[in-house]
């Protein structure tokens, strides 16, 4: 609990500030009957008289009260808001509640200048840069951005993000997934800790879902979210959203939710063209510091599909086979690095999603139920994401098929489990034999 004369004299100067930051009537209603009754986790704890009172706050002066907290500069950074005998604004919830909605991570890798354009991205690639140079420009707000898996969409979101990272990095940038706001949705529910929800998503100046077609069903969270989207947009908040599919094509997607990505900037991405896959290839060899010539490239390109992550597995194996033989990569090299796929891919016409689950339960010793279901115990977590890279790089599926497979789980589930497994595969002997021994078991089923 911080000493009455500390919290006395912070406040003083805080609302001193606000004042000069909002009309005065707004300031006498509103500001001034404030209470302060502590400071916690650089937080300064404000008591208003009613709900009402404390949502005017929230929704009209919270930005200007947040303004002068940060001028003020005297050890706390935001403001919470209690009332006493209220269930959205409790003196008694956890104070650091908020703290414990973790946005999902940012690679640093996805930028602007790591982004390969061409024809069929390259509007898109300017809809994201205008969005990083002035968020909230009601041109592009919000931004909804929409295209098969694996061709950058959320490269360009999470470049938005480092973006301004660099060029703003006082405004407050949150990206997640709809996966992740559904959980956290539910958790707050559970928990009884909806007023911290909502704050923790309200209370920024760039909101970015990802994947938001799976919305779809979801009558409560779309409620949900269909509030935090309104009070961002009348705050002139960025808001950027991504989907497989444009907003019409959303099933179940309620009209005015519908009607609202719909009001800004809709962007699809298309896939490449050889020429822009060529260009891919060049921009990551680069990046692995290798020398990789025109016609492996060209190779590499053809007949590869629209997923540019199957683009640059096609590229890592044949990277994995010039320093496994310590050659320089030729053309007979990349061939001889891919055909081992193509024999296997022949081999293959029989197997199935349920091959490849059935062939993992026995290796691991897991019953199918078990693997298809909720348990995050470590060996079935393993044995899972093993069945998910399998069904990826012996089937090919898209992420969104494979999660329907192992229990209805998120592609980007998915895709974390392929790309995990992937790379231990390579740093990890015992992982690496546990995939070839469970796809030698495949391949003579």
């Amino acid at each position: 609990m911080a000493e009455n004369t500390q919290l006395q004299y912070v406040w003083k100067q805080i609302s001193e500030r606000v004042e000069n930051l909002i009309s005065p009537v707004s300031y006498d209603s509103f500001i001034k009957p404030l209470e302060p009754v502590d400071i916690t986790g650089r937080k300064i704890v404000l008591k208003a008289a009613t709900d009402m009172a404390a949502n005017v706050v929230m929704n009209k002066h919270a930005d200007k009260l947040r303004e002068a907290i940060q001028k003020c500069d005297l050890g706390v950074n935001d403001f919470r808001l209690v009332v006493d005998g209220s269930k959205e604004f409790s003196p008694n919830a956890d104070i650091d509640a908020i703290d414990t909605f973790q946005p999902s991570p940012i690679n640093k890798q996805f930028t602007f200048d790591s982004f390969v354009t061409g024809p069929g991205n390259k509007f898109v690639y300017a809809a994201a840069k205008a969005v990083a140079e002035n968020p909230g420009d009601d041109t592009f707000n919000p931004l909804f951005i929409y295209g098969e898996s694996g061709l950058g969409k959320t490269h360009l979101m999470q470049a938005i993000a480092n973006d301004l990272a660099v060029r703003a990095p006082e405004k407050k940038v949150l990206y997640t997934t709809c996966e992740n706001f559904l959980n956290e949705f539910i958790d707050s529910i559970a928990q009884r800790s909806g007023a911290q929800f909502r704050l923790h998503y309200r209370n920024v100046d760039v909101l970015m879902i990802d994947d938001v077609q799976f919305l779809k069903n979801k009558t409560q969270v779309q409620e949900e979210f269909f509030h935090t989207f309104n009070e961002l947009k009348a705050q002139n908040k960025q808001i950027v959203l991504t989907s497989d599919r444009p907003p019409k094509e959303i099933p179940t997607l309620e009209e005015r939710l519908r009607t609202r990505f719909e009001g800004g900037m809709i962007a699809d991405i298309q896939p490449p063209t050889t020429e822009t896959k060529i260009a891919i290839l060049r921009r990551k060899a680069l990046d692995r510091k290798c020398a990789v010539p025109d016609e492996v490239l060209e190779f590499l390109a053809r007949d590869s599909g629209h997923d540019v992550r199957t683009l640059e597995g096609r590229l890592t194996k044949v990277i994995f086979a010039s320093k496994l033989h310590e050659e320089p990569i030729t053309l007979q090299l990349a061939q001889l690095a891919l055909n081992e796929s193509v024999n296997e891919s022949e081999s293959q016409e029989d197997i199935t999603p349920d091959t490849i689950i059935n062939a993992v339960c026995s290796y691991f010793k897991q019953k199918r139920e078990d693997l298809l279901g909720k348990s995050r115990q470590a060996e079935l977590a393993k044995a899972r994401q093993i069945c998910a890279y399998l069904m990826c790089e012996m089937l090919s599926l898209p992420l969104v098929a494979v999660g329907e497979r192992l229990g209805g789980r998120d592609h980007t589930t998915i895709m974390y489990a392929r790309d995990k497994m992937e790379k231990l595969a390579k740093l990890n002997d015992k992982v690496a034999k546990e995939i070839d021994d469970i796809k030698s078991i495949v391949l003579k089923k």
